[in-house]
């Protein structure tokens, strides 16, 4: 069982920038693709960005594009999300996952989530 562990939320001012991390323990890490989703107070969950195992393909949501980008160490096992130019429609609770073989970003472990504020 595939354990993901997310850190590196918190307050920050529009304009600013965060790292978000999430380790993972148990599995083999570098044998499955990885994913980020959000989810904001009273809205549904929705995907943020994934990145293959390799790093070979990132993809990303229309609303981060170009603001966002996904990485990992799998040497590490750790997946990591930079954010910038963040804004208050950011503002959510971020959640790591690791993705289903073959399946579009389904998700069969999730961490347990890390608070991200946007300040306007």
């Amino acid at each position: 069982q595939v354990q993901l562990v997310e850190s590196g939320g918190g307050l920050v001012q529009a304009g600013g920038s965060l790292r978000l991390s999430c380790a993972a323990s148990r599995g083999t890490f570098s044998g499955y693709a990885m994913a980020w989703f959000r989810q904001a107070p009273g809205k549904e969950r929705e995907f943020v960005a994934a990145i293959s195992r390799r790093s070979i393909r990132t993809t990303y949501a229309d609303s981060v594009k170009g603001r966002f980008t996904i990485s990992r160490d799998n040497a590490k096992s750790t997946v990591y999300l930079q954010m910038n130019s963040l804004s208050a429609e950011d503002t959510a609770l971020y959640y790591c996952g690791k993705v289903i073989p073959d399946s579009d970003y389904a998700i069969d472990y999730w961490g347990q989530g890390t608070q991200v504020t946007v300040s306007s």
